[in-house]
């Protein structure tokens, strides 16, 4: 990981949701906690415009982040966000402390290259389709990448990019792929072209790709 993010934070005393929408709105910061190790969880609180700073770089959200609190830094990532349903700002942010010699299960985003040379969709008149956006692998800290890239250029029309093609760095493992071969899904691939007859005599690309959707926790955290 080449960006190195320190979250600036503060210790937190009063809990319970009363006191973290007292924080939200008269404080405008950002209640928080980090856990994990061998220490006891402790509440934090951040100030929230610095936070959306960070928020707004991908590379944060799979990053070895330094939460500095009380006169010192914690090696984190940042294991949940709750943000609200409506405005979309942060409401709660959960970080998990790493150590340099334990692995980590850690989503990484997908970065699609060369859509627009892609053999298919250049020659055959295909449309790419993503299945997922991002990756869950497991590795040390400092073997995290920031992205994993997936080259589209040679796809033809009806070909399909597994996770079993992907390229992961040394040290870099997909968690699901550990589970078995039964776990190797799709994450790209080549539609045919509009009112193309599929081999059951059906056409093919009259349906729009499906889309992942992800939900966040909308209640309020302490």
């Amino acid at each position: 990981m080449s960006d190195t993010f320190v979250v600036e934070a503060e210790l937190r005393s009063d809990e319970g949701k009363g006191a973290s929408r007292r924080l939200r709105r008269l404080e405008a910061k950002v209640p928080a906690i980090i856990y994990g190790g061998d220490s006891a969880p402790v509440s934090l609180s951040l100030i929230r415009k610095d936070f959306e700073k960070h928020l707004d770089k991908e590379a944060f959200y799979s990053a070895i982040i330094e939460v500095a609190y009380d006169g010192k830094k914690e090696k984190a990532i940042l294991k949940a966000l709750q943000r609200h349903p409506a405005k979309d700002f942060p409401m709660h942010a959960d970080f998990f402390r790493v150590e340099a010699n334990k692995a980590i299960k850690v989503s990484i985003p997908l970065h699609f290259t060369n859509e627009d040379t892609c053999v298919g969709v250049k020659l055959g008149g295909g449309r790419i389709q993503h299945t997922v956006n991002e990756v869950e692998v497991l590795a040390l800290p400092a073997n995290l990448p920031e992205f994993i890239e997936v080259d589209m250029s040679d796809l033809q029309v009806g070909d399909i990019i597994h996770l079993s093609d992907l390229k992961l760095p040394e040290g870099v493992t997909s968690t699901a792929l550990a589970l078995g071969d039964d776990r190797d899904m799709g994450v790209a691939s080549v539609l045919a072209p509009r009112g193309t007859k599929g081999s059951d005599g059906s056409e093919d690309g009259d349906d729009e790709p499906s889309e992942g959707s992800t939900s966040e926790d909308d209640s309020d955290e302490s």
